[in-house]
């Protein structure tokens, strides 16, 4: 199965840290992505631009409106993801908890849905 785990960070803190500190949490993330490549279950995955980029779309009443900004104003933001193959959900949590995030933030995971062709 497939699952996409979604990781949430506070980005004040990671803006924060030392030069040393993110080298070596990014240092962390690279072995990690070695690691689950050399495991099977690396499909994919990306950092995502800071939230101040984004913008959210919304359609009412066939009126579409443009906001920058997240969803939502939350103490952690969407920072990445990876999208990994596991045998079951115990597995991707397995995976998971790996992820260096997951010892200062939140890593969300969920299967994803397959319709029948």
């Amino acid at each position: 199965m497939k699952y996409l785990c979604l990781i949430y960070d506070e980005e004040k803190k990671l803006a924060g840290m030392s030069k040393s500190e993110s080298d070596a949490f990014m240092g962390e993330y690279g072995a990690f992505t070695e690691s689950t490549k050399a495991s099977g279950h690396y499909l994919g995955g990306n950092p995502l631009q800071p939230v101040h980029t984004a913008t959210s779309i919304r359609v009412r009443n066939g009126k579409m409106s443009a906001t920058d900004g997240p969803y939502a104003e939350t103490k952690e933001q969407l920072g990445g993801y990876y999208l990994i193959e596991a045998k079951d959900l115990n597995d991707a949590i397995q995976v998971a908890s790996r992820i260096p995030s997951a010892k200062i933030g939140t890593i969300e995971v969920r299967p994803i849905m397959t319709f029948n062709q």
